[in-house]
C-alpha cells in the first residue's frame, strides 16, 4: 500500500538530503516518540527523524541514494504505525473527528455502564434474598446483551492501539486494558451459561468508562497545544505591488518575489517581504516582529521586515530576502523546531506505566501458571488470574495525573490563568527560572498618553478626533485617551508629518512637533517615550506616549525573588527602553534588542547551565521563545500565534496569574507524585490479595474503583485552601505615583 501513494509534490530537498513530513497514526502517548526515532534510525541512509507529538507529525530526511521513502512506511508499518504525507488542514479534521468517535465512546460506555450497574444491584440483593436462578440469569443475558455491543464499540480506541502495538512486537498500557476487558468478559459469559451467582459485566463496562474518561480529557487538551499555523499567514502580505523595469505598478503574488526586486508598499499595508528602502519615509510597526515598542521611523537605505506595517507614507523598497528566507519565515522555522524538541517531554503518568504493562501480563499469567501448579481447577485459576488483571488495570494510574490537572486548571481558572497543555501543570512546578518579555508582559499592552492630565481637556479632545483620521500607530493611544468615537470632517493627512482641519474657523493639527509650530526639536524626557503634538489655534500642547508597568507587576517581582525564583528580561526593545522597567522591578539580569534567534540562544544558555525555564511573553518574536522555553505563559493580549505556542494565557492587566501558576502547579505536582504513589500502594495490597485468591473479578472492579475514587478526592485538595486568585498582600502594591508619572515601558 505504502509503495502505490504519490509523493510528488511532498518531497522537498535541503542541504543535499530529501525531507518528508508524514501525519502519524497510533501514536497513544509520549512514550511512541521515542519507539518511531529508534526505530528508524535502523534504516540505511536515513538522515535524521523527528516527531511532533502534539501534530503527530514525524518529519524524515534522508539521502535518496540509499534509502527509498516506501521503506521508512515499511517500517513504520512494522512499528504498529499508519502513515501518509502530512496535509495540515486533512490532519485537523482528522483529530476532530477522532475526538468526536471518543466522544460517541465515552457517551454509549457512560450508559452502558449505567444499565449493567442497575441490573447487577439487583443480583446483588437477589442473591442475599430470594431471586430465583431463571431471574438471575435473566439478568445476566439482558446485562450480556448490553455489555458486550457497548464493550465492542466503545473499547476501539484501546482494542486496536492494543493490536497494532502487538502485531508490532511491542506492549503499551492499551494491552492489559483489552486483555482485561475481553477476559472479563468472555469469563462472565462462562460463568452466565453455568447458571452462576456472579458475572462481571458491570466490572468490564465501568472500567472502561472510567478509561475512557481519561482518554477524552488527554486528547482535548493535547488538541489546545497545537498551533494554529493560519495565524502567521494573516502576518504575510498576499500580493504586492512590483514595480517593473519600465516604471508600471503589478500585482504579483508575494512569495514570487525575487531578491533584487523593486516593490512599492502603500500606507496601511503589511510589508511583503524583507527589503532595503529606495525612496519615501515613514513610521512602520515592527512591534509584532521584532519586540520594538515604538513605531520605528524609516527613510532611504533602512531595512524593513515583512509582515510589518507600514504607516503614514508610500515606501519603495528593493527586496533583499523573500519566500522562505524572511525574517517572519525564520521565525515559523524556529517555532517548528523548538516545538518538536518540547514534545520530547514524557508526562509521569506515562514514565509510570512504561514497566506497567509487562509487570501486569507477567502477574496475571505466573497466578495462573501456579493455581494450576497447586492442584486447582483452571475454572478457579482463570478467575483468580482475571481478578488480578482487573484489579491491576491502570484506572488509577490513567486519573493520577488528569484528575489533579482538572481541578489545578479549575483553580488557575478562578486566578485567571487558563491552561491550553495538558502537561503544563506539571512543567511549570518544575519552573526554577522566569523570564519576561517586557514590552505588553510586564507593561500594560497599550502605549497611553502619560502627561494626559496636564493637557486641557478641550484640546485632548480636539487631538482624540483627530487622531481617529490618522494611520500613525501612535494615534490609537491619543484617540483611546480621548476617549472620542467621532472623527472630524474633511481631516488632511500628510505622509510623515500629521494630520490637519479646521474646526471653528481654526486650525487643528495633530502630529510631529515641527508639523505643530514647535521650535527646534524637542526632545522626550526618556529614551521611552515619543510625543506627539497637537495644535489648535494659537494654543499647543505635547503628548508623551508611553507604556506603563502592569499595576502589580512589582509586587509580583518581590513575592516571586522572595520564594527564591532568578528573574531575567528577554526584551526585543531597545536597552534605554529596558533599563529603566528593570531596575523598577529589581531585576538585575536583563537583556534589550534582541531578535527571535537571539531569544532562543539566550533560554539555549540557561538549559545548559540546568535551569528549566517559565517563559512569559505577548510578541510574534517571542513565540519561538515560547515553544522552546520548559514552559510558558503569554497575556491573552497576545498575537494569535503567540497564543497558541503558550501553555497557558491570562487576561487583564495585572501579572498575579504568574505568581499563581507557580504556588498552583507546585502544589499540584505534590497531589501528582502522591496519587501516583497512592495507585502504587493499592497496587501492593490489592495483587496478593487476589493472588491468594480472596479477591474476585466483582470484587477486584469495586477495588479498582475505590482506589479511582480516592485518586480524585485526594486530586480535589488540589484546588487549595483559599482562592487562588488572591495573592500575597505583598504581591499587590499600588504602583507609586512617581513610577508611573515617569512612565515606564
Amino acid at each position: 500500500m505504502s509503495a502505490a501513494l504519490d509523493l510528488t509534490g511532498f518531497i522537498r530537498h535541503e542541504n543535499g538530503a530529501a525531507r518528508l513530513d508524514l501525519a502519524v497514526e497510533g501514536m497513544t502517548c509520549a512514550a511512541c516518540i521515542g519507539e518511531i526515532e529508534h526505530g528508524l534510525r535502523e534504516l540505511p541512509g536515513l538522515v535524521g527523524a523527528r516527531v511532533n507529538y502534539s501534530r503527530h507529525r514525524l518529519t524524515v530526511n534522508w539521502d535518496e541514494t540509499k534509502l527509498a521513502p516506501v521503506a521508512i512506511f515499511e517500517a513504520l508499518r512494522r512499528l504498529g504505525y499508519r502513515a501518509r504525507p502530512y496535509v495540515a488542514r486533512e490532519a485537523e479534521e482528522t483529530e476532530a473527528r477522532r475526538m468526536q468517535h471518543l466522544l460517541k465512546c465515552l457517551a454509549v460506555a457512560g450508559f452502558a455502564s449505567m444499565n449493567v450497574m442497575l441490573l447487577s444491584v439487583s443480583v446483588w440483593a437477589g442473591n442475599v434474598s430470594d431471586i430465583t436462578p431463571e431471574t438471575r440469569d435473566m439478568f445476566h443475558w439482558i446485562s450480556a446483551l448490553i455489555a458486550l455491543p457497548a464493550t465492542a464499540y466503545a473499547g476501539q480506541p484501546f482494542f486496536s492501539s492494543a493490536w497494532r502495538a502487538v502485531r508490532g512486537g511491542r506492549l503499551n498500557m492499551d494491552v492489559p486494558i483489552t486483555l482485561g476487558i475481553g477476559l472479563g468478559l468472555g469469563m462472565s459469559i462462562v460463568e452466565t451459561m453455568n447458571h452462576a451467582e456472579n458475572a462481571y459485566f458491570d466490572a468490564a463496562v465501568t472500567l472502561l468508562f472510567f478509561l475512557l474518561c481519561g482518554r477524552v480529557l488527554d486528547q482535548a487538551m493535547r488538541r489546545k497545544t497545537r498551533a494554529v499555523a493560519g495565524n502567521l499567514a494573516a502576518l504575510k502580505a498576499v500580493t504586492a505591488r512590483r514595480i517593473e523595469a519600465d516604471g508600471t505598478i503589478t500585482l504579483a503574488p508575494a512569495e514570487s518575489l525575487q531578491p533584487g526586486e523593486r516593490v512599492m508598499v502603500a500606507p496601511g499595508e503589511r510589508v511583503p517581504a524583507d527589503g532595503r528602502m529606495l525612496s519615501g519615509a515613514s513610521a512602520v510597526d515592527e512591534s509584532l516582529i521584532t519586540g520594538e515598542t515604538h513605531p520605528r521611523d524609516v527613510a532611504a537605505g533602512d531595512i524593513v521586515y515583512a509582515g510589518s506595517l507600514n504607516g503614514g507614507g508610500a515606501l519603495t523598497l528593493e527586496v533583499t530576502a523573500a519566500g522562505q528566507a524572511t525574517l517572519i519565515d525564520d521565525i515559523e522555522r524556529l517555532l517548528e523546531s523548538a516545538q518538536e524538541g518540547r514534545s520530547r517531554y514524557l508526562h509521569l503518568a506515562d514514565r509510570a506505566a512504561r514497566a506497567y504493562a509487562p509487570i501486569v501480563h507477567g502477574a496475571a499469567l505466573i497466578t495462573l501458571i501456579v493455581w494450576m501448579l497447586t492442584g486447582h481447577s483452571f475454572h478457579d485459576a482463570a478467575i483468580t488470574a482475571i481478578a488480578v488483571l482487573i484489579i491491576t488495570c491502570p484506572c488509577a494510574l490513567a486519573l493520577a495525573i488528569p484528575a489533579v490537572q482538572v481541578v489545578a486548571a479549575g483553580a488557575l481558572f478562578r486566578a485567571n490563568l487558563l491552561l491550553h497543555s495538558g502537561d503544563a501543570l506539571e512543567r511549570l512546578a518544575e519552573a526554577d527560572t522566569i523570564v519576561f518579555d517586557k514590552t505588553g508582559t510586564l507593561t500594560v499592552p497599550d502605549p497611553r498618553v502619560a502627561n494626559a492630565a496636564d493637557v486641557p481637556a478641550d484640546l485632548l479632545a480636539v487631538a482624540g478626533r483627530l487622531a481617529l483620521s490618522s494611520t500613525h500607530p501612535l494615534a490609537a493611544a491619543v484617540a483611546r485617551e480621548a476617549g472620542r468615537a467621532a472623527p472630524f470632517e474633511s481631516v488632511e493627512e500628510r505622509p510623515g508629518e500629521g494630520v490637519r482641519t479646521a474646526v471653528n474657523h481654526m486650525e487643528a493639527r495633530l502630529g510631529s512637533p515641527a508639523f505643530c509650530g514647535f521650535d527646534g526639536h524637542p526632545q522626550p524626557a526618556s529614551a521611552d517615550t515619543s510625543l506627539v503634538a497637537v495644535r489648535y489655534g494659537d494654543r499647543r500642547a505635547l503628548l508623551e506616549i508611553r507604556q506603563t508597568l502592569r499595576s502589580d507587576a512589582i509586587g509580583v517581582a518581590r513575592e516571586l525573588a522572595r520564594q527564591g525564583i532568578p528573574l531575567v528580561i528577554l526584551s526585543g526593545d531597545r536597552a534605554e527602553a529596558v533599563a529603566p522597567v528593570a531596575r523598577a522591578l529589581g531585576i538585575d539580569d536583563w537583556r534589550g534588542g534582541l531578535k527571535p534567534r537571539d531569544k532562543i540562544d539566550a533560554l539555549a544558555a540557561l538549559k545548559a547551565q540546568g535551569r528549566k525555564v517559565l517563559m512569559v511573553g505577548d510578541g510574534l518574536n517571542d513565540a519561538p521563545a515560547l515553544a522552546a522555553a520548559h514552559v510558558s505563559l503569554s497575556p491573552v493580549t497576545a498575537a494569535d500565534l503567540t497564543q497558541a505556542q503558550a501553555d497557558g494565557v491570562f487576561p487583564g492587566d495585572r501579572l498575579a496569574p504568574v505568581l499563581a501558576a507557580v504556588t498552583v502547579s507546585r502544589r499540584a505536582r505534590r497531589l501528582m507524585l502522591q496519587n501516583l504513589g497512592i495507585a502504587a500502594i493499592y497496587n501492593l495490597i490489592a495483587v496478593p490479595l487476589a493472588f491468594l485468591g480472596h479477591v474476585t473479578p466483582l470484587v477486584a472492579a469495586v477495588a479498582m474503583s475505590g482506589s479511582s475514587l480516592l485518586v480524585t478526592l485526594n486530586a480535589l485538595r488540589a484546588r487549595g485552601g483559599g482562592s487562588a486568585g488572591e495573592e500575597p498582600q505583598a504581591a499587590r502594591p499600588v504602583l507609586p505615583a512617581a513610577i508611573v508619572r515617569e512612565g515606564l515601558s
